[in-house]
């Protein structure tokens, strides 16, 4: 299970599963602790999201994993 917090380190979302269907990214799990959700990736709001990427956020991610 993976967890993303806001702001104040409050829990956002809990995502239980990540599938694929057809051409998509299914993210599965729930908001707030309580409301079931399943998101939708496509191809292109992936790229779309790269592009938001610059230089220092992108070479901050290719070392995310391995940070304390």
């Amino acid at each position: 299970m993976m967890k993303i917090y806001g702001q104040d380190n409050s829990e956002l979302m809990q995502i239980t599963s990540l599938e694929c269907e057809g051409g998509r990214l299914v993210c599965k799990g729930k908001v707030f602790g309580s409301m079931p959700m399943t998101a939708k990736l496509t191809p292109q709001e992936a790229r779309n999201g790269l592009r938001m990427l610059n230089f220092k956020t992108a070479a901050f991610l290719l070392t995310f994993l391995f940070r304390r």
